[in-house]
């Protein structure tokens, strides 16, 4: 016949409380979670606050070679130097028309008018974006 000792039937069942090893998984696991935390909201902000945007205001196709394209292109320093791209397309969506430009020494939005020579008639003109220093993607 099977004897149980009345010592401490629980604790022989299902074991004692947590080891030490289970409070170092816990304190790991939070220390990891907060870095990963803090690393996603670093990421968060520098991809909202770009050094250089821009964004496309209108356009007008003057002839069959010339498009002017209104673009207000926004520096976060006056000391950013923003290489941006203005594309314009013809019916077909074929590029006939690239033009860039530089833009330097303002701080916050400036409004131009960038003229793109095209090889035929264009029908639409696109701001392909702005880039800065460190900034991989044109905005």
């Amino acid at each position: 016949m099977l004897q149980v000792t009345p010592q401490d039937p629980l604790a022989e069942r299902y074991g004692r409380g947590r080891s030490q090893r289970g409070r170092w998984v816990v304190v790991a696991s939070g220390i990891v979670g907060v870095v990963a935390l803090t690393w996603l909201l670093w990421v968060i902000w520098f991809e909202s606050t770009p050094a250089a945007q821009s964004q496309l205001q209108g356009y007008d196709v003057v002839s069959g070679e010339l498009a002017t394209a209104q673009v207000t292109v926004t520096l976060a320093d006056p000391d950013v130097e923003a290489s941006c791209l203005v594309r314009a397309s013809a019916a077909d969506s074929s590029v006939v028309g690239e033009r860039s430009f530089q833009v330097t020494g303002v701080e916050g939005p400036q409004r131009l008018e960038v003229e793109v020579r095209t090889e035929r008639e264009a029908t639409s003109v696109e701001m392909v974006g702005c880039t800065a220093p460190g900034q991989s993607r044109p905005r």
